[in-house]
């Protein structure tokens, strides 16, 4: 085991990786490692880490059950339908979160005042209209009401064009937003549209050429989508860097994020030091 992990480790597209030295095409790494279990993404349903993906049956040793008879295949039951309301402190069903996404974009007392829609305002991360939805969440209820009471949903959005945080409290009960709230410099969580918003802007840009050239390396298929690869990250903070580019001081100020990426059931091709301006529209390399 220990032997075919050294392996493993050291073979990079025939590459061999030495100490801390490791093989570099372009601007970006591709580093053929292969890690179990829920480390990789996209890991095959069922598979185990250095298995073979084959279950086995019985107890959870592989022996047969009490009786010496293995226990008969799994069978899947179908969730119960969900309801287009949820009752107390219940998550938000789907038609719940779609109806306050909508009430939150269209206040009515904004369009009484004679204030445009919230969607014909503001820039999303695409720089498409309207502001980019972050998340939808069960507001906590109101001191001394009930279990019972009102539901609301807390939405919060991110525009673009002022560089502010936008979050608004929908009562699903009477369809009102009960408040509303703009702040700027608060920086929550990227959304995975930012996040594919940011790796098309990697792969626009002349930073972007290293990425390609990684993954034809190790697919031997040129790289068109976003598609084509995993992708995950977050915001990047600039508190917790050294030698902050000039190019990203207005970071916290603006939307920056740092992504990671791996080729689709394959191996990783290091852009963490590809940072992303979604604001600013910018890419720039750290470190």
């Amino acid at each position: 085991m220990g032997g075919s992990v050294f392996k493993i480790v050291r073979r990079h597209l025939g590459k061999v990786v030495a100490g801390t030295a490791m093989a570099v095409t372009g601007t970006a790494v591709a580093v053929a490692v292969t890690l179990p279990g829920s480390a990789g993404a996209d890991e095959a349903p069922g598979a185990t880490p250095g298995g073979t993906g084959q279950a086995a049956s019985g107890t959870p040793g592989g022996e047969p059950s009490a009786g010496g008879q293995p226990p008969g295949p799994a069978t899947l039951a179908s969730a119960p339908p969900e309801g287009k309301k949820g009752i107390g402190t219940d998550p938000l069903t789907d038609d719940e979160l779609k109806r306050a996404e909508a009430l939150a974009l269209t206040p009515p007392a904004a369009s009484a005042a004679g204030e445009p829609p919230a969607e014909a305002r503001g820039r999303n991360a695409e720089g498409g209209r309207g502001p980019q939805h972050l998340a939808t969440e069960l507001a906590d209820p109101r001191p001394g009401e009930t279990a019972g009471g009102p539901r609301r949903a807390q939405v919060r959005f991110y525009d673009y064009t002022s560089d502010t945080l936008l979050t608004r409290t929908v009562n699903l009960d009477t369809g009102k937003v009960e408040e509303s709230g703009a702040q700027r410099g608060v920086q929550p969580s990227a959304h995975p549209e930012e996040l594919r918003a940011a790796l098309r802007l990697i792969l626009d840009s002349p930073l972007g050429k290293g990425v390609k050239e990684d993954y034809k390396d190790a697919t031997g298929k040129e790289l068109t989508s976003t598609d084509q690869l995993w992708f995950n990250g977050d915001v990047y903070r600039t508190y917790r860097e050294k030698n902050v580019p000039a190019s990203l001081a207005k970071c916290g100020e603006h939307r920056c994020v740092r992504l990671v990426t791996k080729v689709v059931n394959g191996s990783w091709i290091d852009t963490r030091n590809l940072i992303v301006d979604l604001s600013a529209r910018t890419v720039t390399r750290v470190g």
